[in-house]
């Protein structure tokens, strides 16, 4: 009877989104495994015919469970990040790009890790975010219990502390607090990741593990790079399938990353054997994805493009489900799926109810997965990415049919039509033979893009400044925005913010020291404060300042009076203080 009664129980609390104690064992739910690399594309897999580069865990994954053979991610990694977590078109999400603030997404979003949480979950990621460094939207901000993430889009990038700027001993976001680990990155964020599937073997679990190999810079282990470096890369060693590789081969490069790649295929190893020790292999689902093609020239199974690209080369990456307790092994499913698909297959497979506020663009694939089907519903997937603040309608996007692709790669080509049953490579255009099938998907391309732009207007989110849950924030060059808005040193911009809380608030200021004395200025709601800094100044601090709270635009420079010119700081550290004593 105590078993019925505590089955019962937590049968109700997860149905009312109640949260769960802490000890309550809900092993009728199973765990979730996800797992997402950068910048790895589709032939980067030994199951994908790569005759160089050897993946038997990640291969593994494939074997034992089904492979969505047509499924499809954003040309690059925010906007791919943001749609597979929400299960929505990132459009509506806030996020538009990679950088200069439009990588962040809107914290009122509703993560897969917000929904799972309530359900009894323990929800934790590990690598990689880049949807935002400020509240409201860090990982533990959007429902993430434990949290070991890097800043920005990756390491390297301006939005490292100083310090922590190497693939060894990086400098981590712990739980919001900045850590030094010790080792490489790809392992370090391994080992936080097995810990945290051995803490909870007792309880449901959501592990996001987000590895940032292989993205440049690419350092990799000394020993892992041996093992290829001398080995023929050249393009004709490769499957002489599809599009030929344009130019010379890339051989140090192609090496490094097949190096950074056979030492995430270890490291998954690592956590798929984790799984077994524990006894938790066929309550699991392994999910793994890569966040778009590949950034370098290289092996790519044949397709037209890579990384930032909406042909196929661009879009199209490994999709591989295992679930043993459900999913029959070897599966090989050809309808077309896509990032917004996974977080409503996953609250399915979970027993989970999406929330009903949550509008999702995605369908849950679990009946797919797990029995043959045939009766799935035709359906238009959309994705579209280009540099600037905001989309534009019509340029660099594709519209993906079962059988038809409509794609218009840039914003001065022609738009093509594929018919992707007869040439799933993209050899032929059809535009000009079937006009009528062209402008229809055009149309309701169109219609897409006007509802996703009506549902924000692409607003871009604000960083909120003071809140008693980051009472001290760090701005980077990550997330400022304006028309000299970058990551070179002459680059200035400025950050669109809320003041949470009026009152006085300390500012500490980073920039690159200049040779002559200069002035530091700070910029708010049009009130600005100046201060005299002297010769190799690297950094001052601006006590006492005393701001109103409400929506503002915060920028800080400082003179180059020697070039005639100013720049930005490298950071911008906002500490609330006290309320305004007046």
């Amino acid at each position: 009877m105590g078993n019925l009664v505590r089955v019962v129980t937590i049968a109700f609390m997860a149905c009312t989104g109640l949260a769960l104690p802490a000890g309550a064992n809900t092993r009728e739910r199973p765990n979730v495994l996800l797992i997402i690399t950068d910048d790895q594309g589709h032939g980067d897999l030994s199951i994908h015919g790569n005759p160089v580069l050897q993946t038997p865990h990640l291969d593994r994954i494939a074997l034992e469970g089904a492979r969505l053979t047509n499924f499809y991610v954003s040309p690059v990694c925010s906007p791919t990040r943001s749609s597979l977590l929400t299960g929505r078109y990132n459009y509506r999400t806030g996020v538009v790009d990679t950088f200069i603030g439009r990588s962040m997404m809107h914290g009122d979003e509703v993560t897969l890790a917000e929904m799972l949480g309530p359900a009894g979950y323990r929800t934790g990621i590990f690598g990689k975010w880049h949807l935002g460094d400020n509240y409201p939207m860090r990982p533990i901000d959007q429902g993430f219990q434990e949290a070991l993430v890097l800043k920005g889009g990756g390491i390297g990038q301006p939005s490292d502390p100083p310090g922590g700027e190497s693939y060894f001993d990086s400098i981590l976001q712990h739980n919001g607090h900045p850590e030094k680990q010790s080792g490489y990155i790809t392992d370090v964020i391994t080992d936080a990741a097995a810990r945290f599937i051995h803490d909870n073997r007792d309880r449901p679990f959501f592990a996001y593990v987000a590895y940032n190999c292989p993205h440049a810079p690419l350092e990799v282990k000394e020993e892992g790079f041996r093992a290829f470096k001398d080995q023929d890369l050249a393009h004709e060693r490769f499957p002489q399938i599809g599009h030929k590789l344009p130019g010379r081969p890339l051989s140090e490069i192609t090496a490094k990353v097949y190096a950074m790649v056979a030492d995430i295929d270890r490291n998954v190893g690592r956590l798929l054997s984790k799984l077994d020790e524990d006894g938790l292999t066929r309550d699991t689902i392994v999910v793994f994805l890569t966040d778009n093609g590949p950034q370098q020239v290289r092996y790519n199974s044949g397709m037209l493009d890579r990384k930032g690209n909406v042909h196929e080369g661009g879009i199209r990456v490994p999709g591989f489900i295992r679930w043993p307790d459900r999913i029959p092994a070897g599966r090989q499913i050809d309808r077309i799926a896509a990032h917004i698909d996974l977080t409503p297959t996953l609250l399915d497979a979970c027993g989970v109810a999406r929330p009903t506020h949550v509008r999702f663009d995605g369908v849950s694939l679990l009946r797919l997965l797990t029995s043959e089907v045939n009766d799935w519903p035709n359906r238009t997937i959309y994705l579209q990415w280009h540099r600037g603040d905001v989309p534009e309608l019509g340029r660099a996007f594709a519209a993906r049919s079962q059988d038809f692709k409509l794609v218009r790669p840039d914003g001065k080509k022609d738009i093509e039509l594929y018919d992707m049953k007869a040439d799933p490579l993209e050899f032929h255009d059809i535009a000009s033979e079937q006009p009528d099938r062209a402008r229809g998907m055009y149309d309701a391309y169109a219609r897409w893009f006007e509802d996703v732009r009506r549902e924000r207007n692409f607003e871009p989110p604000r960083i909120v400044l003071g809140d008693e849950h980051e009472p001290r924030s760090v701005l980077s060059r990550q997330d400022w925005r304006g028309p000299r808005a970058g990551w070179s040193q002459d680059s200035l911009g400025h950050w669109e913010v809320r003041i949470a809380r009026p009152g006085r608030y300390k500012i500490t200021l980073q920039f690159a020291p200049s040779e002559k004395p200069t002035k530091v200025h700070l910029l708010l709601a049009g009130g600005e404060v100046q201060k005299a800094i002297d010769a190799g100044a690297s950094s001052c601090v601006i006590e006492g300042v005393d701001w109103s709270a409400g929506p503002a635009c915060l920028e800080a420079w400082v003179d180059q009076e020697a070039e005639g010119k100013t720049v930005g700081v490298k950071f911008v550290e906002v500490e609330w203080l006290a309320p305004d004593p007046h």
